[in-house]
């Protein structure tokens, strides 16, 4: 399957910034203006502080492997010959250390799920589907 066939993301009120970011190949997290504390995915209020305001900092595009799942379930037929696809969760760098898991989620590419363990140093990578829609991918970083 072509990355075209698959399900577009819906960007929403909190989560527009960061896919305009995306699409420009660059990564962002939301840091919370009242005390800090980076926040992945986007939301109105901090769970810290509860605070209301927030601004938008790059990020590395740098993390470690979190968790992963090696799917074989075709649950579209746009994605059957894409079966079995390994889905990421990525724990960002930007997190490690604020006692908050920053994870972002994406396929693996450039290497097998076989090579996969907790910890494995991995990068951001963009896949541009079309002129609306950029996806993160991430690859071991070598």
């Amino acid at each position: 399957m072509s990355l075209r066939q698959r399900p577009r993301p819906q960007a929403d009120r909190d989560s527009a910034s960061w896919w305009a970011a995306v699409r420009r190949h660059e990564l962002l997290v939301q840091r919370c203006a009242g005390c800090g504390t980076p926040r992945f995915p986007a939301r109105a209020v901090c769970n810290r502080c509860r605070s209301l305001e927030y601004d938008w900092t790059p990020a590395s595009g740098t993390g470690r492997v979190y968790s992963w799942i090696v799917n074989h379930q075709v649950f579209l037929p746009s994605m059957a010959d894409e079966v079995p696809f390994t889905v990421l969760a990525v724990r960002l760098d930007e997190g490690i250390g604020h006692g908050d898991d920053l994870l972002v989620y994406g396929n693996l590419v450039g290497a097998d799920p076989g090579e996969l363990r907790p910890g494995l140093p991995v990068e951001a990578v963009f896949a541009d589907i079309d002129d609306d829609t950029t996806l993160v991918q991430w690859r071991p970083r070598r």
